[in-house]
């Protein structure tokens, strides 16, 4: 029970996530970076008899331990969502879909900064799928179009998804090595703590401040339900499962959020994806399942 508990647990993480797109959509109006300081700071309250019971164990992290810390806060915390959210601002001119498979780039960035970070040496196989998996979030993206067809704004939206996808992806490499220093329980806390200072600082920095904020009785509902469920929630079980499994294997995994996005957007919306795209997330999907099984970082 207790070998199977960890997948389990990353992967219904993963179906928490495939639920967070169509949550966040309704933001589409409000600052990034606001929603990524409120969701953190409320996740960090959540968990702050957590960050004061790993206390004695925090103040022993090391200079590498810190450094992997402050990582997966800035970029996978805020950097990650930031791109995610905004990605999704433009979903009036690109598909969730398209958004949330280009998401599956992240293993691809993942064992290619591991075996920059931990000088792994990379295979042919693996460059070779990594081509395929390009040729696929080619395809997902923009279909059979040519250049001169290519919209500015599906460009600008698949970009900030690779975006989130390199942030996702190099965080999940250095917070298996935070989780090699601190519990799960202590590196949940850490990093919604850290990520919330963060983002405060840039709110304030490039907004008038909090007297800016206008949400809604709506937007602040979505707001508590993304914590509680999609947001702080899932990261913790996201963690506990990582914490247990090598990265690689906890990569495949996440491939239930993609797969289970891509069907609820067809069947909610009806957004179905054509068939050059289709193929494209075959190609982007299976190169991705190949590619975790390569063993260049763990």
């Amino acid at each position: 029970m207790r070998k199977i508990l960890p997948p389990l647990a990353v992967v219904f993480a993963a179906l928490l996530w495939s639920l967070d797109g169509f949550l966040r959509q309704e933001f589409y109006s409000v600052s990034s970076f606001l929603v990524v300081t409120l969701e953190h700071a409320l996740g960090a309250l959540l968990f702050l008899p957590l960050f004061f019971k790993a206390w004695p164990e925090i103040k022993k992290l090391d200079q590498r331990g810190w450094i992997s810390i402050l990582w997966i806060s800035i970029c996978g915390g805020i950097l990650g969502t930031f791109f995610y959210t905004k990605a999704l601002s433009y979903v009036n001119y690109i598909d969730l879909s398209v958004v949330v498979l280009l998401q599956k780039l992240q293993p691809l960035f993942a064992i290619s900064l591991a075996a920059i970070i931990l000088k792994e040496k990379l295979s042919q196989r693996f460059i070779g799928l990594a081509l395929v998996a390009m040729l696929g979030g080619y395809l997902v993206t923009f279909g059979t179009t040519s250049i001169a067809d290519w919209d500015d704004k599906t460009i600008i939206a698949a970009l900030l998804a690779t975006l989130a996808a390199f942030s996702w992806g190099s965080s999940t490499v250095l917070g298996k090595h935070a989780l090699n220093r601190l519990p799960f329980t202590a590196v949940t806390a850490l990093r919604l703590s850290l990520t919330a200072v963060g983002a405060l600082i840039i709110f304030t920095v490039t907004s008038d401040g909090f007297e800016s904020i206008e949400l809604s009785i709506h937007q602040w509902r979505n707001l508590v339900i993304i914590v509680m469920s999609t947001g702080a929630v899932a990261l913790f079980i996201y963690y506990y499962g990582l914490k247990h499994l090598p990265a690689s294997h906890s990569t495949l995994y996440e491939l239930t959020w993609p797969l289970s996005a891509v069907i609820l957007d067809w069947v909610i919306r009806g957004h179905m994806l054509g068939f050059a795209q289709i193929i494209g997330a075959v190609l982007l999907l299976g190169s991705m399942i190949l590619l975790t099984r390569e063993k260049t970082y763990d």
